[in-house]
């Protein structure tokens, strides 16, 4: 292993910024959300990273160094020891209301990038037991759908319109949180009875996933409200809607205005490089575990997050997925900036 790839050691970062925030509180509750839309923004700014692919030999050798895995699972124990923490102080009491405001939005932040973002990435394994921590890290967010959603669904449909994860050219941000949560989660109950049904196995029942997902999840929820009371309880349910509304700013980040020509057979055109939008910038790229190389992902779901590549054609975004998001935030600012960035072939 090189000193090189160290660097995504500084993944942690928004965790441990979410530990400090918890300790200290005051203002320091609001150290994740600045490191993640303010100090990240800027360096990406400054800093627009490199184009560079790692080569052939290079790629074996780092698909093959586990370190880059262990980064991965050790996601879980620290998320759900956050978790506690957060449960704990506020179950004491005594917070502010502007230091509630902000555990609530640095914890949200780490929910989606070291709870959903990793998970996404582990979802994409062929082992069973690393597809069950995506499982379990995409717990906090209420979300566990998105397993079946994004792997079965949104790699099929994107950048098409029966792809609601997919964002259309002039489609304000919050208008499409509304669209893209509803229909994602609509449509991971037609794929489970689509799979029920070719098994042919009972749609109500424990084989459907949907069902045992939102067992799951209705456990989580009132186990926390019976054993710590509601105060805990909401402040739970609110930091995991934070993290999935990240989580649909990364998709609305990720391939807005991008359509794939439909053909005369009435399907559509192969997912191609240009149909994502991508971010060479250095800082979001560690922090967001190469997620940001999105066309080589969707070309190669599979792929791991190390040996992700860069390709000239994918449209490029002005600043990182961090700094986007943030812009996305201001509709007016997002669609200055970037419907003129669009492809022609998307137009």
């Amino acid at each position: 292993m090189k000193r090189k790839d160290l660097k995504y050691l500084l993944a942690y970062i928004p965790i441990l910024s979410a530990f400090v925030a918890m300790y200290y509180q005051g203002i320091f509750s609001y150290a994740t959300l600045i490191i993640a839309f303010v100090i990240v923004p800027i360096l990406e700014f400054l800093s627009p990273g490199h184009t560079d692919n790692v080569t052939p030999e290079e790629e074996d050798s780092l698909i093959a160094n586990r370190f880059f895995d262990f980064l991965l699972y050790l996601n879980v124990p620290l998320v759900f020891l956050m978790l506690w923490y957060f449960g704990y102080i506020v179950f004491q009491g005594g917070l502010a209301t502007y230091e509630y405001i902000g555990l609530c939005g640095s914890i949200g932040v780490v929910i989606g990038a070291s709870g959903i973002n990793v998970a996404h990435e582990l979802g994409h394994r062929t082992e069973k037991w690393e597809q069950t921590l995506s499982k379990i890290l995409l717990l906090p967010a209420l979300y566990m759908h998105f397993f079946i959603e994004h792997n079965r669904g949104h790699h099929l449909r994107v950048s098409t319109p029966e792809d609601p994860a997919t964002a259309r050219k002039g489609e304000i941000l919050f208008f499409f949180w509304i669209r893209s949560s509803i229909g994602g989660y609509l449509h991971a109950w037609q794929l489970e009875k689509q799979r029920l049904t070719r098994k042919n196995k009972a749609l109500i029942s424990l084989h459907n996933e949907m069902i045992r997902f939102t067992i799951i999840q209705f456990l989580y929820v009132a186990a926390v409200f019976f054993f710590f009371g509601p105060a805990v309880g909401k402040a739970i349910v609110t930091v995991g809607i934070i993290g999935f509304l990240l989580l649909e700013t990364i998709n609305y980040v990720e391939h807005y205005g991008l359509q794939r020509k439909k053909l005369k057979s009435g399907r559509y055109e192969k997912v191609q490089i240009h149909h994502s939008w991508n971010s060479n910038h250095e800082a979001g790229r560690i922090l967001l575990y190469e997620l940001t190389r999105h066309a080589d992902h969707h070309y190669k779901a599979t792929r791991k997050y190390q040996v992700l590549r860069h390709y000239d054609d994918s449209p490029q975004l002005p600043l990182g997925y961090p700094g986007s998001m943030f812009l996305a935030m201001i509709p007016p600012a997002w669609f200055w900036v970037m419907n003129k960035r669009i492809p022609a072939s998307s137009v």
